[in-house]
């Protein structure tokens, strides 16, 4: 059986004007170590097999390139709300209302998480690293769609995606410290904590006051399935970039 080109959110399969997905590492042309569907630009891979990837990405989708709106990742929590495809710099979170519009993140062990709003077709795609999932970008988001959009917590749909998972991220008390109990453990043979990057942006997403059933979080994980995924960790950095997209089709 081939492995799948990327997966598609079960959350969101009652919205057939949605288009979702989450790319796995399988499909693309690149060579090791960033095989094969390596669509970070970002990276030291080849241009033109990150060109490709690209293609063959949105192709799959029955998208093009120049209906996707993205950004340069900072790991930050800063929000871009726009009403056209292109690209910008300096932003973790990317908002539209706009048919036609397709937003989408890097990762590559951060955590994607994707945000739809049934009622007003508002949607969301965030990269939250540490730092962006400490400076609460799933809460900023969430915020920002219900001012601008009026969004209701009991219309939204989301996905908290694959990323490294609580038993491989494992961090120092200095990054440890910025999480609550709930989302970190110590390992005292180790000296060290481990951190639930999933559970800690799902929190956000059930503060805003999201039914539980409105939410999906990942069984994956960036590390233990890292036949099918890109792991910066796992790999000392030397890896591809998937990519997590979301937008109403026009």
């Amino acid at each position: 059986m081939t492995p799948p080109l990327c997966r598609r959110p079960a959350v969101f399969a009652a919205f057939p004007e949605l288009l979702a997905a989450e790319s796995t590492r399988h499909g693309g042309v690149s060579q090791p170590p960033y095989d094969r569907l390596n669509l970070g630009g970002s990276t030291a891979d080849d241009p033109q097999a990150v060109a490709e990837n690209r293609r063959i990405f949105y192709e799959h989708l029955g998208i093009t390139d120049t209906q996707v709106a993205s950004s340069h990742q900072v790991h930050g929590s800063c929000l871009w709300l726009t009403d056209a495809p292109g690209r910008r710099h300096g932003h973790d979170g990317i908002l539209t209302a706009t048919p036609g519009v397709y937003t989408l993140v890097t990762v590559a062990d951060c955590t994607p998480v994707l945000v739809y709003d049934a009622r007003t077709r508002a949607v969301a795609a965030l990269h939250a690293g540490w730092r962006g999932t400490v400076a609460g970008i799933v809460q900023q988001a969430l915020a920002q769609l219900q001012q601008a959009f009026g969004t209701r917590p009991a219309d939204c749909h989301a996905y908290v995606g694959t990323c490294i998972d609580a038993c491989h991220f494992e961090v120092g008390e200095e990054v440890a410290g910025h999480f609550a109990e709930g989302f970190k453990r110590y390992d005292a043979q180790r000296g060290r904590f481990f951190v639930d990057l999933k559970q800690a942006n799902a929190a956000q997403l059930r503060a805003f006051g999201l039914p539980e059933k409105n939410i999906e979080i990942s069984p994956w994980s960036t590390v233990t399935h890292n036949a099918d995924y890109f792991s910066h960790r796992h790999s000392g950095g030397l890896t591809g970039r998937m990519v997590a997209l979301i937008g109403v089709r026009a």
